[in-house]
């Protein structure tokens, strides 16, 4: 009698795992992670383009029904087109809204550049001076201050 599993027969022993994980073979997984080719979309801009996606798709959908509607002569074809107008306008405003979110998020959380920009090591400087002119202010007696000379 053959007390060795075959390979890829399911485990009836109860014991867990099959054959190969118990011989210390480890299975190739169905997939494997990969990294993000591009990094991930804030929040809001990511919540504004799915909102935008979402109200194209209801759009399209219903052009499509208007254009049928007015194919076949039936009485809904004027509301739809009426309805898919307006929906146009919405769906325009939406992309705009994608644009307008991604600009501000950018402008408020700044984007990541490398090397470092030039414009923010002459803030950081600024500041530096400004710190070190406020230490030199300060550790100064309190008799004459330099605007008074």
């Amino acid at each position: 009698m053959d007390t060795e599993p075959d390979i890829g027969a399911p485990d009836m022993t109860g014991r867990g795992g099959s054959g190969d994980e118990r011989r210390g073979e480890r299975r190739r997984g169905l997939w494997t992670e990969e990294p993000a080719v591009r990094p991930r979309m804030p929040d809001p801009v990511r919540a504004a383009a799915v909102r935008a996606w979402i109200i194209v798709a209801v759009t399209l959908i219903e052009a499509m029904v208007a254009f049928l509607c007015t194919l076949a002569g039936s009485w809904f074809a004027f509301p739809a087109v009426l309805s898919t107008v307006a929906s146009t306008v919405v769906a325009t405003w939406s992309v705009l809204d994608v644009w307008v979110t991604r600009q501000v998020w950018n402008q408020r959380n700044g984007v990541v550049s490398e090397p470092s920009s030039t414009a923010r090591a002459l803030r950081r400087e600024r500041r530096r001076a400004r710190r070190e002119a406020r230490r030199a202010e300060r550790s100064r007696p309190p008799g004459r201050r330099l605007s008074e000379a």
